[in-house]
């Protein structure tokens, strides 16, 4: 029973500051090799048989295959995440701005201001400017002093 245990001690320094560059370096090399076959994928300008070409040549050289891929290809991988990250805000925003209900329509209280300032100029009365207001405060279209609309009615 003379198994030789191994303290801390007995690993120098240099070799844990190896260790650890050989980790991380290994990490790094998937999160390459990831965000090229991401890439692949993502293109939409290169054909199907070109991504399999790709795919095959990451997958059985993947040093090779990655390496070639960033060289060829690297300058665009970054445009290419750049417009899909953009196409994704975008989304994104759309669905905030219908969520929120303001697709292109003037909230409540623009509407209230405008009607405010046309009763000032009086170009209505304040018979109508209440009329208007109700309307506007119960979600319909407030209708100016000739039936249409405050978008319209600046005089």
């Amino acid at each position: 029973m003379s198994a030789q245990t191994y303290l801390a001690y007995d690993y120098p320094l240099l070799s844990v500051f190896w260790s650890m560059l050989l980790f991380f370096l290994w990490i790094m090399w998937f999160v390459l090799l990831f965000r090229v076959v991401v890439d692949i994928f993502r293109d939409d300008d290169m054909s199907g048989w070109a991504k399999t070409g790709w795919l095959v040549l990451t997958v059985l050289l993947p040093f090779l295959g990655v390496f070639v891929y960033v060289i060829a290809r690297g300058k665009n991988m970054g445009r290419r995440e750049i417009a899909q990250a953009r196409a994704q805000q975008e989304a994104f925003d759309a669905r905030i701005r219908q969520a929120a209900g303001s697709e292109g329509r003037p909230s409540s209280v623009d509407e209230l201001a405008r009607l405010s300032e046309i009763r000032d100029r009086g170009a209505i009365t304040d018979d109508e400017f209440r009329k208007a207001k109700e309307l506007v405060l119960t979600g319909h279209a407030p209708a100016g002093p000739s039936g249409s609309t405050t978008h319209a009615s600046h005089r």
